[in-house]
């Protein structure tokens, strides 16, 4: 071979051997940026604060052109996603897709420098809960986005997934050697498997042992955590310690007696949430999200996958006007408050403080407050439907049984309520002018873990996403009953 066709040769090699890293390389853990928020972040904040914290992917649940132009030229690996309501459009409609992906992609992966590696078709469209709304549609939108991405010649770089609940798969006995797809959707799940697999996507799921533990009281607590002192699992000769090692490789065992052994995984969503219930608190989540750092840093995998995982923790910020349809413990599962400050102590493996990195030059209101007045009555006729409506348009997630705020008395109560929708109103005087109730004060009045909040300044109200994860909509009128009794009268 001579000279200059060895030189035109290895930078081929080098070409291919870059563009083979592009596509297949799994890179640092990933985090789930959620946006529905009532006043979020400057988007370049939380990009500085996504790289002093050393993550190196992201996922967002829709397209926002503020927080897609924020990543231009990060170095920060984008997974793109298309919210649940879109699915219908794209299903019926190629042109649709190839107008989404116009719009949303290849304007930014040629334009704006966005390194977007991953396009996410709905989020968990297959949960029991939607009662089958996106079955029909959800295979047709992948489909149709798939060949938009061809079109616009960036199959390569981009492949297009669907993030799963883990409900997509059943087990007779729970063992993860027993698991298989649910039996009423099989034969769609094994179209879409199939579809992944012949386009180089991977198989995303989302696991939650919080959920578990949330929906089923006699689910063993302890087995949800990675330092876990409960009984294994033995599954005929292989040993589980936690429920995300045997949840993850129930989905390899279904995969493989369909045929699908080798394909890859990606862990779409997986984390523990400090407030909202009973089990949700900063001292489980810590423990929860270490534990899993630990594993995925050391390279550990599970026992049918050892080796590096793909995963994104959720989520990185709390969302405050996130529907709480669930649980009031959806607005609670981000890493950091809605100011950009960490929880707790976490240990990513990726920075030299071995701790989070608060995000910088945060601007708050001024520090007041809007609390229950002293000479306003328990018995007022006003207490009830004022609190009704603060509660309604604001946020009292952390009032309640077992949450963060719940040693608070009755006046406590009220006064977090009217705290939350002054905060959330920009500190107006007129948001804090309950009918005889309220007062603006300068006195902090946080109790303990009970923290009062001061909201961040922000140019805009409204919401800047949205996260169709686990529901969305209004705070339904039965919570704010639940949450109004809670308030007035339990102690």
């Amino acid at each position: 071979m001579g000279f200059f066709k060895f030189i035109a040769f290895s930078r081929l090699c080098v070409a291919l051997l870059f563009l083979a890293e592009l596509v297949t390389s799994v890179g640092g853990i990933g985090v789930n940026w959620g946006t529905q928020t009532t006043h979020p972040l400057p988007p370049a904040t939380v990009v500085r604060m996504l790289k002093d914290n050393g993550f190196q992917k992201v996922k967002f649940f829709d397209a926002n052109s503020s927080y897609l132009n924020a990543l231009s030229k990060s170095g920060l690996q984008v997974m793109l996603g298309i919210p649940n309501d879109m699915l219908s459009s794209l299903a019926s409609n190629v042109e649709a897709a190839e107008n989404w992906v116009a719009q949303n992609l290849s304007t930014y992966v040629s334009s704006n420098g966005v390194d977007i590696r991953h396009i996410a078709v709905g989020n968990e469209p297959f949960l029991s809960t939607y009662n089958g709304t996106y079955l029909n549609t959800t295979l047709p939108a992948l489909q149709n986005v798939q060949a938009a991405v061809v079109k616009a010649g960036l199959s390569t770089q981009v492949k297009v997934t669907i993030p799963l609940n883990a409900d997509v798969l059943e087990s007779s006995t729970n063992l993860p050697s027993d698991g298989d797809f649910r039996s009423d959707i099989r034969d769609l799940m094994l179209e879409i498997v199939k579809f992944l697999s012949d386009n180089g996507a991977p198989f995303t799921i989302n696991i939650y042992p919080f959920i578990s533990l949330y929906n089923d009281p006699n689910f063993p607590a302890e087995f949800a955590f990675f330092d876990s002192s409960s009984s294994p699992l033995n599954d005929k000769g292989t040993i589980y310690t936690n429920v995300l090692d045997a949840n993850h490789d129930m989905l390899v065992w279904a995969l493989q007696k369909n045929g699908y052994g080798n394909m890859s995984i990606t862990v779409g969503e997986i984390g523990w949430p400090t407030d909202g219930d009973k089990n949700a608190n900063a001292k489980s989540a810590q423990r929860f999200n270490q534990g899993f750092m630990t594993q995925y840093s050391a390279g550990k995998g599970t026992p049918l996958r050892p080796g590096q995982m793909d995963a994104y923790l959720f989520s990185l910020i709390d969302e405050d006007a996130k529907s709480i349809q669930p649980g009031n413990f959806e607005r609670h599962w981000g890493l950091f408050s809605f100011d950009g400050q960490p929880k707790y102590q976490l240990n990513l493996g990726s920075t030299s403080s071995n701790g989070l990195v608060a995000a910088r030059d945060v601007k708050y209101l001024a520090k007041k407050w809007c609390v229950m007045s002293q000479s306003a009555s328990l018995q007022d006729s006003q207490v009830a439907p004022s609190v009704s409506y603060a509660c309604a348009n604001a946020d009292c997630t952390s009032l309640g049984y077992g949450n963060s705020c719940s040693n608070l008395t009755a006046q406590g109560n009220i006064s977090y309520a009217f705290n939350s929708y002054y905060q959330q109103h920009d500190q107006l005087d007129t948001a804090c002018q309950f009918p005889n109730l309220s007062v603006i004060t300068d006195n902090d009045p946080s109790v303990g873990d009970c923290k009062f909040i001061i909201m961040i300044q922000s140019q805009s109200m409204s919401l800047v996403g949205s996260d169709g994860s686990r529901g969305r909509g209004i705070v339904p009128a039965i919570l704010v009953s639940s949450l109004l009794y809670m308030i007035l009268w339990m102690p």
